[in-house]
């Protein structure tokens, strides 16, 4: 995937930090296309990770596009959780690049694949390295939620997480965030 040593050597979306601060970063990230599919992580082999490999078809590893079109990789890879009528499920997205809008992206030949554009927000950001473990990135939100409450930021949405390195990096060498989407009450 292009990486030495845990250096990110492939195209990540572009931003404009708008705040820094103890245990958080607010950024302006304009819009982007993502590509997405949303699983069962109970049901899915790969669990949490299990829409990797559907998304790397998509992507071009294989082919699965209907241009057959070959889309370099990006970072990160994001994950959400959310619960559908009862059920725990799994949201995984691969951004794409910069040069893909809605007009000229490849349409998935798999229904389970969704291309959409993820609007220009900013969020509220905190990085750590390490393996993004379900209570490690629960801790990480803890603290970034506090620090951007004390900031005056309210959170408007679901958490996300990012991981930027692929699974052949070394664990301490594996740079992740935590990201939510935020407003700043201006009083």
């Amino acid at each position: 995937m292009g990486m030495f040593l845990g250096k990110i050597a492939v195209e990540t979306p572009k931003y404009t930090v708008v705040e820094k601060g103890t245990n958080y970063e607010v950024r302006e990230y304009s819009s982007w296309v993502v590509a997405e599919t949303t699983y069962d992580p109970s049901k899915t082999r790969g669990g949490r990770d299990g829409g990797f490999m559907l998304l790397a078809s998509f992507i071009g590893a294989f082919g699965s596009s209907d241009s057959g079109e070959k889309i370099a990789m990006t970072a990160p890879v994001i994950t959400k959780e959310n619960e559908s009528g009862g059920e725990k499920l799994t949201t995984m997205q691969f951004v794409l690049p910069a040069n893909y809008t809605m007009d000229n992206v490849p349409k998935p030949t798999d229904s389970k694949v969704v291309v959409r554009e993820m609007p220009s927000r900013k969020v509220g950001v905190i990085t750590f390295s390490g393996s993004a473990t379900e209570s490690l990135t629960k801790q990480k939100l803890e603290v970034l939620e506090t620090a951007l409450k004390g900031a005056g930021y309210r959170i408007t949405g679901e958490h996300m997480l990012a991981r930027y390195n692929d699974p052949f990096t070394l664990w301490f060498l594996r740079t992740n965030e935590v990201m939510v989407p935020v407003e700043k009450d201006d009083s």
